[in-house]
């Protein structure tokens, strides 16, 4: 009987080798299409790590706002609160099966600004988020300079530099044009265009905001000058000076 040629064996082989890789090599990718779900898991328990801070820019990012908002809308709706989102202080994340944020958050509770710490899970190939925690750390007992990012090298008689675009500042400026409309006899509603500079002065319960204010009335644009007060305890705007600028 004449021998079998070898190359009779090598389909046979070659299966055995793919079947043997199989098995020591379950998660190993050898060109067959699979679940992209399970596949996901796989890489996110692959990479369990401890906690570390996201993004340089992460407090300020709009995903992490997202992030941050989601958490007090949750609380608020499981306890019947009512939080308000101020600003996200820090945000951290560790690797889990998704991303577990961890958010220390400033808010304000009637009136009163608060710090929380939240954590929330999220696993975005599903489409799955959830908030974990949401506990009150400690209350916020002051209002400072420093919460608007005022210039300490930029003082003048007790006044600071503060940016433009601080939501503080921006609540203030909307609370002097809708002053300036209800004491004006107008037909044309007024409308803030720009905040081109802002000072603040801040005490224990108030903080002084001296502004110019860019403001389009109709076709017409003016510029005026307006003291805002803040109470730091209660929350509330109130109108001081208003003037118009002719430079």
């Amino acid at each position: 009987m004449r021998a079998l040629p070898f190359s009779i064996f090598l389909p046979s082989a070659a299966f055995l080798l793919l079947l043997f890789s199989s098995f020591v090599f379950p998660h190993q990718n050898l060109g067959f299409c699979g679940d992209d779900d399970n596949d996901n898991q796989v890489i996110q328990m692959a990479t369990l790590g401890g906690v570390h801070d996201s993004n340089a820019n992460a407090s300020a990012s709009a995903d992490t706002h997202s992030l941050a908002r989601f958490a007090v809308d949750q609380h608020n709706t499981k306890e019947n609160g009512l939080l308000e989102l101020v600003r996200v202080v820090e945000a951290r994340e560790q690797v889990v099966a998704g991303t577990l944020h961890h958010l220390v958050l400033e808010v304000l509770d009637a009136g009163k600004k608060q710090l929380y710490e939240a954590k929330v899970w999220v696993k975005p190939w599903m489409d799955f988020k959830e908030l974990q925690e949401f506990k009150h750390v400690r209350d916020v007992p002051s209002f400072t300079s420093s919460d608007l990012g005022a210039k300490t090298d930029d003082q003048v008689s007790g006044w600071r530099s503060v940016p433009v675009h601080d939501p503080v500042v921006q609540d203030a400026a909307h609370h002097a044009i809708k002053k300036i409309q209800e004491r004006s006899n107008s037909l044309f509603p007024y409308e803030l265009s720009e905040v081109v500079h802002a000072n603040a002065e801040v005490a224990d319960t108030y903080a002084k905001f001296d502004m110019l204010l860019k403001v389009k009335r109709g076709e017409k644009e003016e510029k005026y000058k307006v003291e805002v007060h803040k109470n730091t305890e209660e929350g509330g705007f109130d109108l001081k000076k208003m003037d118009l600028d002719h430079s």
